[in-house]
């Protein structure tokens, strides 16, 4: 046995071979940045996991800003989490736009702080204005970095990243053209291994087509409330599907007054914590098309109605559903000009046409990248090398 220790880093790296094998055990610290929405979170929970699964005695400590979804999300997979005083500058204004620039030294300043405490072998930012401060910091001193890109087109926050970091993963290749880096590697985006397992579902829910609508972790009040009037025509046509909403903590008193007012039934919840079987009672998903739905929705092979969000930046959700749609993989609605009858009659369709469910599916699966996690955690692994 071969043993190198490197304590100022707070790592320990032991190599044993054994009958003509080798095996790393790796004993590090890791630190991932970013936050905003669950979408930059889970993918940085998958590569969490993976980099668990595969050594023993990792240690992981999350950087978010101040929301206190962030914090709890993290809290309840038993991560670690570390706030610091960051905030995003998209749609703030000049004025708040100000203040939150002239916060940014003290974000450094913490950062600096979280890395010299936690002292980590590398940091990783998974999008997200919290990703912004830390992963500079490392850079001044001299940790390795990288960034994985969610979106085909890249947040602000990734765009700047991508000039000092070492390296970058990006999960669809438009998005390669706007991005500064030596180094960038299509991966896709990692996937929850936990989606994947198998729960025992109720046979009744098996028998009920079952919608499950999601607008992204903070809801999408424009489809909570296209959805509930498109359930009335659904039920006047004599459907009546089981429903599953997520409607985002902002909408969801409104949300449930609206079904009661309606007298529709369906499962109401501003958000879902056990979205493996939210997906699998799902026949049909109606989404917003972030990066992280896209792709779950792929390496599920769930069939889709994409609804992107109209305002996300140089319409990436429009772009990302696109690639989805373009496979036979889902069907996308726009926003504007979209109405309950719209809706309702495309959910008609494919309730009275399993056969074009299916291949929806089947498509939408053949999109999937599964390997994206374990490619991420290879390339992380061979930069603390």
């Amino acid at each position: 046995m071969s043993e190198k220790k490197s304590p100022d880093k707070g790592y320990t790296q032991r190599l044993t071979i054994a009958a003509g094998a080798t095996k790393f055990e790796m004993d590090f610290r890791f630190l991932i940045a970013g936050g905003g929405t669950a979408g930059h979170l889970f993918p940085g929970i998958s590569v969490a996991r993976e980099l668990e699964r595969r050594f023993k005695g990792t240690e992981i400590l999350f950087i978010v800003g101040r929301r206190k979804m962030e914090s709890d999300l993290l809290t309840h997979y038993g991560y670690r989490v570390k706030a610091i005083d960051v905030e995003g500058l998209k749609g703030r204004g000049w004025k708040k736009g100000i203040t939150v620039v002239f916060k940014l030294p003290g974000s450094v300043t913490q950062s600096l702080s979280v890395i010299r405490e936690f002292s980590p072998r590398l940091v990783l930012g998974m999008g997200g204005y919290s990703a912004g401060p830390i992963c500079l910091a490392a850079r001044l001193m001299r940790v390795p970095t990288a960034i994985h890109e969610q979106n085909s087109y890249p947040g602000l926050t990734n765009r700047l990243l991508s000039r000092i970091v070492d390296r970058v993963f990006i999960s669809f290749e438009e998005s390669r053209v706007h991005l500064k880096a030596k180094s960038i590697t299509l991966t896709g985006n990692p996937v929850r291994r936990e989606l994947f397992s198998e729960l025992n579902v109720p046979t009744e829910n098996r028998k009920v087509f079952t919608i499950l609508v999601v607008g992204g972790s903070q809801g999408a009040k424009a489809i909570n409330e296209v959805f509930a009037e498109a359930l009335v025509h659904l039920n006047a046509k004599g459907k009546h599907p089981r429903v599953i909403h997520q409607t985002g903590q902002l909408d969801y008193a409104r949300a449930v007054q609206d079904y009661r007012k309606r007298g529709l039934k369906a499962a109401v919840l501003p958000f879902i914590r056990n979205m493996t079987a939210a997906y699998q009672q799902a026949d049909l998903v109606v989404s917003r098309a972030g990066a992280t739905t896209i792709f779950e929705l792929a390496a599920l092979g769930k069939p889709s109605v994409l609804i992107p969000y109209p305002y996300a930046t140089n319409q990436h959700q429009e772009m990302n559903a696109r690639s989805l749609v373009q496979a036979g993989g889902a069907e996308m609605l726009h926003q504007s000009g979209l109405t309950a009858e719209i809706l309702s009659k495309l959910l008609v369709e494919y309730m009275d046409n399993p056969s074009a469910l299916k291949a929806m599916g089947k498509r939408a699966r053949k999109m999937g990248r599964p390997d994206a996690v374990k490619d991420i955690v290879d390339q992380l692994v061979a930069m603390t090398s």
